[in-house]
């Protein structure tokens, strides 16, 4: 474990973001909807990513290729590492009340830290092949739901018997990737081998998928407006569409970079806008779209350049957005209503 501090400083420059020297980050005033803030991670070539603001304000990401989980404290500029076993290959960490959980991408397991002593408990997923688990979000009871991508189920895990129940894909190779729980805690899940979303309606129930309109469409990620509706990025030909499970209707829009910006990471603010990164180009942007108008704001581009940006989170509380990129930063995202 180690710890590191990092100072921020701040720029006016809006049409123009440049990143600061290493150990820094650079702030941008850009025009609505939201202010964009970059930490540079102080261990270079890890591929930071997927943060999760926990119940003490700390900011919690893991080093995928680094093989650890971090924290971030966005009010100090201090960093603190938690290494994990080589070849880990970490996806996604989550934290609440329960404990910080992290899933063990390339080694078959659901990981939970110990903050104060660093001790690490490991829930090996069932079964045989493929256990890679992926992309992990809780229940109001604070259960766990996480997809398996390789090998083709979504997950159930039971943080207190610590018991995981796994639900198999029909459709093969159907890639379950992205995840979120909706307000009954039921799944949504992107199926990126295929052109479909899956979800559970309760541990141990039937898989139900629902096909997209275009066979040719990959969702990568899921994210849920107060609606009820279920939006997702076609990463294969730049789409943001929903679904509405109440009726069915499923309707999508060309995203502004167009067929070859690969959108990937995707969440929702406090005012149900729908925000989105655009990864085919460099700099990477990050774009919001407004429901209520159907229109696109004015998109964000990062100061980094991005390389990818691979998920992101929303914190209610402080009405920010969260992001890793693959050039080495935590990036937050102020919003303006």
């Amino acid at each position: 474990m180690s710890k590191t501090s990092l100072g921020i400083l701040a720029t006016t420059c809006l049409a123009f973001l440049a990143l600061s020297p290493q150990g820094s980050a650079a702030e941008s005033g850009a025009a609505a909807p939201g202010k964009l803030t970059e930490w540079e991670v102080p261990w270079p070539n890890t591929r930071p990513r997927d943060p999760w603001v926990g119940p003490d304000g700390l900011v919690w990401f893991v080093g995928q290729i680094g093989d650890y989980v971090a924290t971030l404290d966005p009010a100090t500029g201090d960093f603190r590492r938690y290494d994990l076993d080589p070849g880990t290959g970490p996806h996604t960490v989550i934290t609440n009340e329960t404990g910080v959980w992290y899933a063990g991408n390339r080694a078959q397991h659901i990981g939970r830290i110990d903050p104060e002593s660093a001790a690490i408990q490991k829930i090996v997923l069932p079964g045989n092949g493929r256990r890679d688990a992926h992309t992990m979000d809780f229940t109001r009871d604070d259960n766990i739901w996480f997809s398996v991508q390789h090998g083709n189920q979504v997950g159930f895990l039971d943080t207190g018997s610590l018991e995981i129940t796994l639900h198999e894909i029909d459709t093969p190779t159907a890639r379950p990737y992205g995840l979120m729980n909706d307000a009954q805690d039921q799944p949504w899940v992107t199926l990126f081998g295929s052109h479909r979303l899956a979800t559970i309606r309760e541990r141990g129930g039937e898989v139900t998928e629902i096909e997209l309109p275009r066979t040719e469409a990959r969702p990568r990620r899921p994210a849920l407006t107060g609606d009820g509706r279920v939006w997702y990025v076609d990463f294969a030909h730049g789409y943001l569409g929903y679904y509405q499970p109440a009726d069915g209707s499923i309707r999508e829009w060309q995203t502004p970079g167009g067929p070859s910006d690969a959108p990937y990471a995707i969440a929702v603010d406090g005012q149900d806008r729908v925000w989105f990164s655009e990864t085919g180009r460099i700099p990477n942007r990050l774009i919001a779209f407004d429901p209520e108008s159907e229109a696109f704001l004015e998109p964000i581009e990062l100061a980094s350049g991005g390389g990818i940006i691979r998920h992101m989170t929303f914190h209610a509380p402080t009405e920010t957005l969260w992001f890793g990129a693959d050039t080495g930063t935590i990036g937050r995202i102020e919003v303006h209503p």
